[in-house]
């Protein structure tokens, strides 16, 4: 006799119906944005505009269809990151050396040690260690809003430091144990119940995702929109802004977040019992599991925080010296952001993992297969197109016809609560690193045409990119964790709308437009 499938391998249905209906989505999208990607391009550069010079004209053509294409993903986003500047290049817009100089701006060094201190952590189990050490506290015990807490605690600041999709990708199989444990405690006392109906499971998914998205926005390397938005300053603005100086706006930012994500999340899935019995057992197992702290763990733990140290020095010499200081000056010019990256980085390859000098703390294999190229090309891709809408007067010209939408003279807070919500939208549909390179440039420019600092507006577009809390697509946590099959559609719409603009109005605008001054 065959026997009912379990609560678990139920689960699997509805994900796969569910893959089957977005897979026929992604196709249709990816066929449509092949086709109206060119024609859109082809029909800017055939219509006379005012106002622009024929580089710039060409470049919008070029931004049009790249543009597209990042939301369509006809071809691999990384590739038509690749292709705008070499549109760029045989159009005649830019000569080569313009056209991907941005591919070794310091910002993609930064990502990549970044990247590299985040897999060692990975490989060696530091990031698990230290996710486990959370839960494990004794406050949380068993009670189910403290191990919610704690879930979400976990996901939040190691999100801050390591991807956010690798953080899901590892929380993800620690809340599937804790309901498992849930369901088992109350099968024993007679009670049956079924996870994809039930309200706590729901809840504890959508905090395990939500939380990993809300963790990046603690440190400039902790999702691609900050490092994004901190390269177009930069480059278009000649503005340099410090790795602590993120800090400040993004704690806070995350800690605020996280608290909305909280009430809502508890309020609308709260727990029907008291104690989770089984709960600490299986999280002392996990530990357990775990084994004493090894050599290649107290080596990365070294590295990162030699990488953090040298991070945040400038933070406290400048309070303590003064921005004028010789010593912060000279110790900018020898360790910038993207050389305390790397020296962490480096570090990896020379520290041995065991008294024989056998290996190290990281092979060179398992650091190429941490660095996400896709993102690093992206990245250098959305500079370079950026640079090339600054360079042209494309950046200018668009800035205009914004401010002139806007009627003419909009308020600093209008300004920015525009491309909060543009970034935020744009953000839900399609990659938030493709949205923000989408978004940024375009910010920027309207900021100086209004007459306004652009780094309240920078800061913003980066900080509502992460707040893509809707839909599945949205984040690659969200994803992860919907394929549990325990969070009904409707559910992440209702409680991603909640969140994502409460977060807009009651964060990331007063942040943006009253700390950001305060700590430039």
């Amino acid at each position: 006799m065959e026997s009912k499938p379990t609560c678990r391998e139920a689960s699997v249905v509805e994900p796969e119906e569910t893959t089957e209906k977005d897979s026929t989505f992604d196709r249709r999208r990816r066929i449509i944005g092949a086709i109206c990607g060119p024609l859109c391009a082809l029909l800017v550069w055939i219509t006379p505009i005012e106002g622009l010079t024929p580089e710039a004209h060409k470049l919008l053509a070029i931004m049009t269809l790249v543009a597209l294409w990042w939301i369509s993903e006809p071809i691999p986003i990384p590739v038509t990151s690749l292709v705008g500047p070499t549109l760029c290049v045989v159009c005649n817009v830019v000569k080569m050396k313009e056209a991907f100089a941005a591919f070794a701006n310091p910002m993609i060094f930064l990502f990549m040690g970044g990247f590299i201190i985040a897999k060692a952590m990975m490989v060696n189990g530091l990031d698990k260690r230290i996710a486990y050490g959370i839960i494990s506290m004794k406050w949380v015990g068993d009670s189910p809003r403290r191990i919610f807490l704690a879930i979400g605690l976990a996901c939040m600041l190691c999100s801050g430091w390591i991807s956010n999709t690798a953080t899901a990708a590892m929380m993800f199989p620690i809340a599937l144990g804790l309901l498992e444990a849930i369901r088992e405690m109350l099968a024993a006392n007679g009670r049956t119940i079924h996870l994809r109906t039930y309200k706590y499971a729901t809840g504890l998914m959508l905090m395990t995702a939500y939380a990993c998205s809300i963790g990046g926005v603690l440190t400039p390397i902790g999702t691609p929109p900050n490092i994004i938005m901190l390269g177009f300053l930069s480059e278009l603005s000649d503005i340099h802004i410090s790795f602590f100086q993120w800090m400040v706006w993004g704690l806070v930012a995350m800690v605020i977040y996280f608290i909305i994500a909280y009430v809502v999340l508890s309020r609308m899935f709260p727990s029907d019992v008291e104690h989770i019995a089984g709960a600490q057992d299986f999280i002392r197992s996990k530990v357990k599991e775990l084994g004493h702290w090894t050599t290649a763990q107290k080596n990365t733990l070294i590295a990162f925080l030699v990488a953090v140290i040298l991070w945040v020095t400038p933070g406290f010499l400048n309070i303590f010296l003064g921005h004028d200081s010789e010593v912060l000056t000279t110790y900018n010019r020898l360790f910038p952001e993207a050389i305390a990256a790397m020296i962490g980085a480096l570090l990896l390859f020379f520290l041995p993992a065991d008294a024989k000098w056998s290996r190290m703390t990281l092979s060179w294999q398992e650091a190429v297969a941490g660095v996400e190229w896709g993102t690093l090309l992206l990245f250098g891709g959305g500079l370079a197109m950026g640079g090339m809408m600054y360079a042209t007067g494309l950046s200018g010209w668009i800035g205009d016809q914004i401010i002139g939408m806007m009627g003419g003279n909009p308020s600093e807070l209008l300004l920015v609560a525009v491309f909060c919500v543009m970034s935020l939208l744009l953000s839900e549909l399609t990659s938030h690193t493709a949205a923000t390179n989408m978004i940024g440039p375009l910010a920027i420019g309207a900021a100086v045409s209004a007459g306004f600092s652009p780094v309240p507006v920078a800061v913003g577009v980066a900080l509502s990119a992460s707040l893509g809390f809707m839909l599945p697509v949205s984040t690659p946590p969200n994803a992860i964790v919907y394929a549990s099959g325990y969070i009904p559609i409707t559910k992440m719409i209702k409680t991603g709308v909640y969140i994502d603009f409460i977060g807009i109005a009651a964060v990331t605008l007063p942040i943006v437009l009253y700390l950001v001054e305060l700590i430039l």
